[in-house]
Formats: structure tokens, sequence, C-alpha cells
């Protein structure tokens, strides 16, 4: 083998650069690690669609993004939206809510042109809070069954199959007292085992809901720990996380072709990788309920990018809606 002054000197450039600690970047054959994006999903999670704030002119703003001539070679060929759709049901009476699904149904008509699915938030269930909602709890749109009714199932849980994908859409909100926490009942789990049971190995899985299933944003809105005699420890809310985390974790085991969760609820922006499952939490349409940003988080929704090797990649975008006075 021949070995020119130029191999020479590119050889002792590498061995300096690995003496050094840098490891330099070497190009594998493209083909080799070239990936094929299968399903491109904008989520647009927490719109908390309401009269005030020109929160439909916002929402309509958004959804004209998402679907703008820009996006249309490259853009997302579903949407699904990840709960807390309108301001809040769960404490508003019967016309407040009415108003607010009306206005809801009008604002996707005039301006959703491509599929949407919908994942079920805590602010979407009717009258929980029956002490200011003025429910009884026998109504027939009582709970879930009103936002159910709304997105056009039977279940607040789903599950369906696109482009070599396997989709759920998970129900997170479980009663708790007047208010709620982070958990699937039995009659869920007993479905999402089931569900991901009848999934081949070899097909990718990617899981929606509305309160995180993993996340560490819990711990910068918990009250810091006070120090003392006793050991420190933060108090993680149990409607900011799901509270049956450990039990995820035991089925994600099981099944390894969980590939990503993907949630809202938090309004903030957010990526855990962890046991081979990547975390997505992706900010809000509304940002800071429509009064400006949250914390760092601009008004804005994701795209979500779902590839033929099983990796999930998110970009968040801001649509360009500022705060109306």
């Amino acid at each position: 083998m021949r070995l020119t002054r130029r191999k020479l000197l590119a050889g002792s450039a590498l061995a300096g650069s690995a003496a050094f600690g840098i490891v330099p970047v070497v190009r594998a054959d493209t083909a080799a690690v070239q990936r094929g994006r299968r399903l491109r999903i904008a989520h647009l999670t927490d719109i908390h669609l309401q009269p005030e704030l020109g929160a439909a002119k916002g929402l309509a703003l958004c959804l004209a993004h998402v679907q703008s001539p820009k996006q249309k070679s490259d853009g997302p060929s579903m949407i699904i939206t990840g709960g807390d759709t309108i301001m809040d049901a769960f404490e508003a009476d019967r016309a407040r809510t009415t108003l607010q699904w009306e206005l809801w149904r009008k604002v996707k008509a005039d301006s959703c042109s491509i599929e949407m699915q919908s994942v079920i938030g805590n602010h979407d269930i009717w009258g929980w809070k029956k002490t200011t909602a003025n429910t009884t709890g026998n109504e027939p749109l009582y709970g879930k069954q009103w936002a159910c009714d709304e997105f056009g199932r039977d279940l607040p849980y789903k599950s369906f199959d696109r482009a070599g994908w396997h989709i759920v859409l998970l129900d997170s909100i479980f009663p708790f007292e007047e208010t709620y926490i982070g958990k699937l009942d039995e009659a869920q789990w007993e479905w999402l085992e089931s569900d991901l049971a009848a999934v081949a190995e070899s097909v990718p899985v990617i899981i929606f809901s509305h309160i995180p299933i993993l996340s560490a944003t819990p711990f910068t809105l918990a009250a810091p720990p006070l120090i003392g005699k006793d050991m420190p420890t933060f108090n993680v809310h149990g409607g900011n996380v799901h509270v049956d985390i450990d039990r995820f974790q035991k089925l994600f085991a099981r099944r390894r072709n969980v590939k990503a969760c993907v949630s809202g609820h938090l309004h903030l922006v957010e990526q855990v990788d962890y046991q081979g499952v990547r975390y997505l939490c992706n900010g809000a349409v509304s940002a800071g309920w429509w009064k400006g940003k949250r914390r760092e988080t601009d008004f804005g929704y994701a795209l979500v990018d779902l590839f033929d090797d099983g990796t999930v990649e998110r970009q968040y975008i801001p649509y360009g809606w500022t705060a109306q006075a």
C-alpha cells in the first residue's frame, strides 16, 4: 500500500485528535444510514378555545400555518389535538360548555381540511366539579361523554395504524374527588395491554396522552423543598404527571416497539429519552392560556416525524400569534 505525504499527514492529524479526546467525524455510506420518513403529524395541544382573547382567530391562524402552501409539499398528513381543546368544561355549566364546543366545530369546519384525531384533556370533561358546573352526574353528556361525542367515538381512548406505525390515543384523566390525577383506569389498562399485544414486534408504536407519562418538568413546577432536619423532598403534583408511571415502565419493558410518548398539559416544551423511549411534551397552541408566553414557550404546535427505523423527531413551530389586549 502506497503512503503519500498527504495520507501520512492526515493519519497523524487523526491520531493527534484522538489523543486529545477529540473524536473525528467519519462519514458512513449514506445509503446504509439513510432513513425514510413515514409520517409527519402536526400535534396541536392545549388549544383552550374560548370566545375571549381572540382565541378563535388564533386557532384559525395556527391551522392555516399547519396547512400553508409552504408546508403543503412537505407538510403533515394529519393533525392530532392533544387535549384541552376548549378552555374549560370541567367547572363550566351547560350553556358555557355548549358555547365553547360550538365555537370549536365552527373553527374546525372553516379552517381544517386534513384528517384530525383528538386526545381528551382534563378541561374537555364536563361537570366533574359539580359545585361550580351545577351538575348532578346523571346528565347524558356528563363527564367524558360530551367530548367523545364531539370527537365522534364511543370511548375516550383509541388506536389506529398509519404508514407502518401503530398510534395510540390514551385517556389520561382519572377522577380524584372533584378534581383529577394522571392515571389509566383498569378497563383502559386491560385494553392497552391487549392492544399492544396484538401489534407485531416489528411495528413501531407511538402513544399520545394529555398528561405526560414521564416528565422532568413537574419538578420545576413544584415548590422548592425545605432545607431542615428532614431530607428535602420534592412534592410533584399527581395532576402534572402520570402516577402509574411504574406500570407503564413495566409494560414498555415487555413491548420494546413502543418508541415515543407524546403529551401536552404543561404548556412547555421538553424532551426526555429514557430506556429506549422518547418522551415529548409539546407546548401549547394557547401558550399561557392566550395571555402571553408560558414561561419561555411561545404560541405554537409541534411537527412530529415518524421514520421507518422506529425513530421519532420533533420540531416546535411558533405560528406567529401575539396575545390580544
